[in-house]
């Protein structure tokens, strides 16, 4: 056998392997990131921060929030159901509240309710699909199944503002007069509270196990509480005489819906394409150089799974190692990015040979598969 020699390292870590590391793990290996101070922001950035922080999906790396397969799936799963039973609650008062009313913005604001209480189905099969072990056809496994539900999610919300904007608008074109006003703004408030909360709820749980699907149906309900709000105010105008008051809040709540919409299909669609956040490229980067043996980082690529994280990387070492070397090089370079990457599960080192002065490239009698 020849000294120089490829190596391919793969290996799966479930909860029985123990990769979950809080600060004080980071500190023992010296995982310190030191910022640089800035100059405190101004009210304005602070309040569109504020703003941006909540009608936008984003994601807080933190390798204290690294849970396994098993139990993200298990936080994801409960999340949905205590949502779908506050949700429904919320609903089915409302209900009662437009069956005595008449009130057709409540009743737009209870199917909004409705809806969003469903899409804890689609999301509930995609988790239970997500547990399942890979098999010889879905090799890769069945996670991104959540991508699938996030799709079905962002189609409820679009679905959600042409409704709103199509009862705003024949509002708008019809104005009618609201009873039991006090009942309706009641039951404006409570849509809205339900809503707020299952939407923090929601967001929180999904960025904590990493599931788009989940931060978006999180938004959802947000949407859908902003929508709450429109009916009090329009309420509240009816109640002084304005009747327009309920179809043009509804429209501007339309639009709200819809600037929500346009940022859940975003992050939606950059999970279903694979994209990946570049500062965990360069973490990941950054911690192979750092592995002993490893002489420099070739291709690497992360892949979202469902809420988890898949690695492909090689890495040069010494062409005059030893198979059994260059696997110890490998375990190590596996080992660093289990550290170093937030809820990477899984990670395929190749090992490639530094080659000699003059010597022909490796990968050579590949050259004439690769696209140009």
């Amino acid at each position: 056998m020849s000294d120089r020699h490829d190596h391919v390292h793969e290996q799966e870590h479930g909860p029985a392997h123990g990769h979950a590391h809080g600060p004080a793990h980071d500190q023992a290996r010296g995982h310190s990131h030191p910022r640089p101070q800035a100059s405190p922001p101004s009210l304005s950035s602070r309040l569109r921060h504020r703003l941006t922080h909540l009608l936008t999906p984003h994601s807080h790396e933190s390798a204290d929030k690294l849970d396994s397969a098993l139990e993200s799936s298990a936080r994801g799963m409960r999340a949905l159901w205590v949502s779908l039973a506050v949700l429904g609650a919320t609903a089915l008062a409302q209900g009662v509240v437009v069956a005595v009313s008449g009130s057709v913005a409540l009743l737009g604001d209870t199917v909004h309710n409705t809806a969003d209480a469903l899409t804890a189905v689609p999301l509930g099969i995609a988790f239970v699909l997500g547990r399942r072990a890979a098999t010889r056809r879905f090799t890769y496994g069945y996670g991104r199944a959540e991508d699938v539900a996030g799709i079905a999610i962002v189609l409820t919300i679009a679905a959600s503002a042409a409704f709103a904007g199509w009862v705003a608008i024949d509002r708008l074109l019809d104005p009618r007069p609201v009873a039991h006003l006090p009942a309706v703004a009641v039951a404006a408030l409570a849509g809205f509270a339900g809503n707020e909360w299952v939407a923090r709820y929601r967001i929180r749980v999904g960025r904590d196990i990493g599931s788009a699907a989940l931060v978006a149906d999180g938004l959802h309900a947000r949407t859908d509480g902003f929508t709450s709000l429109a009916v009090l105010l329009g309420a509240g105008g009816s109640a002084l005489g304005w009747q327009l008051a309920d179809p043009v809040v509804g429209l501007a709540i339309t639009a709200a819906i819809a600037l929500v919409l346009r940022d859940a299909a975003r992050e939606v669609f950059r999970r279903v394409m694979d994209a990946v956040d570049p500062a965990l490229v360069d973490r990941a980067e950054r911690a192979l150089r750092e592995v002993e043996g490893v002489r420099g980082v070739g291709e690497l690529r992360l892949r979202w799974i469902g809420h988890r994280l898949r690695a492909e990387v090689a890495v040069v070492v010494d062409g005059e190692t030893s198979v059994r070397q260059a696997h110890a090089v490998a375990v190590d370079a596996e080992h660093a990015l289990l550290h170093a990457v937030p809820r990477l599960t899984a990670a395929l080192v190749h090992a490639d040979p530094a080659p000699a002065p003059g010597e022909a490239d490796p990968h050579h009698p590949l050259a004439h598969h690769t696209p140009a």
